[in-house]
């Protein structure tokens, strides 16, 4: 039987809760702590924040979101963007984060997924990859928020940041991203062949039901969900129900 966590992503700029389509084209939704505080009541496993121009303008600015959910979400939290340093990741677990995610600056200096993880611990890393399908089938991994090409294959590159030290992969389909046409299966099942450690899909999820391909034949261990939950189209209840009427374990909430 199949388990997975279900988790609430918050993609910030500046001050405001952000969703795109393929990465791009930004909305703004509202405040991301107030989103954060109602997907915590709803039950959601955990929080992704992700600081996406932090790349661009080389800081993550989410030390004080963080500080400030945490005086009322109780769950763990991944913070990730501009992160380039063990002091980017020391301030921003010293903040309330219980994990750092790392894209941009592990493509250009990799030892920073075994800097980390030798100080913090694996289980403190999580490697973010996004990924775009090539021509040829296979898929390429980029950074700054999906707008550079790194030249690197996905699997090799997730393969080999897992080796380096990284405890979790977050792994987002820029191609189906915002699209609510269902993950990429194909390239979750990719992933999950190759490494043990648990991988989060991302981008794609329109409806409950896609929970479920995406943790029975693509192998996730948790989903990433935005646009499904922002836009109110379902809540984090229905997703669980829907996974538990496919016997996907998941965490128990409410009565």
């Amino acid at each position: 039987m199949s388990n997975a966590r279900l988790i609430a992503r918050l993609d910030v700029k500046g001050l405001n809760l952000i969703k795109g389509i393929h990465l791009e084209g930004l909305r703004v939704i509202g405040q991301p702590n107030e989103y954060a505080k109602r997907y915590y009541e709803q039950g959601a496993d955990e929080l992704i924040y992700i600081d996406c121009v932090a790349s661009l303008y080389g800081r993550n600015s989410l030390g004080d979101v963080v500080q400030s959910a945490v005086q009322d979400v109780f769950i763990p939290i991944t913070v990730g963007g501009g992160i380039r340093s063990i002091d980017d990741a020391t301030q921003l677990l010293r903040c309330g984060a219980d994990k750092v995610a790392v894209n941009t600056a592990a493509v250009a200096n990799p030892r920073l997924i075994t800097d980390i993880a030798r100080r913090f611990g694996s289980q403190c890393v999580v490697l973010s990859v996004e990924a775009k399908r090539t021509d040829s089938g296979h898929w390429v991994a980029f950074t700054d928020n999906g707008r550079e090409d790194s030249g690197l294959d996905v699997v090799s590159w997730v393969k080999r940041g897992v080796a380096l030290g990284a405890g979790e992969v977050l792994l987002t389909s820029v191609d189906q991203e915002g699209t609510r046409k269902g993950f990429d299966v194909d390239l979750l099942r990719a992933v999950t062949n190759e490494v043990a450690v648990p991988v989060i899909a991302s981008g794609g999820m329109g409806l409950p039901e896609h929970v479920i391909d995406v943790v029975q034949r693509g192998g996730a261990s948790a989903i990433a969900m935005a646009d499904i939950l922002h836009y109110g189209r379902a809540t984090i209840s229905d997703i669980r129900r829907t996974a538990q009427s496919a016997g996907i374990q998941v965490r128990q909430f409410g009565k």
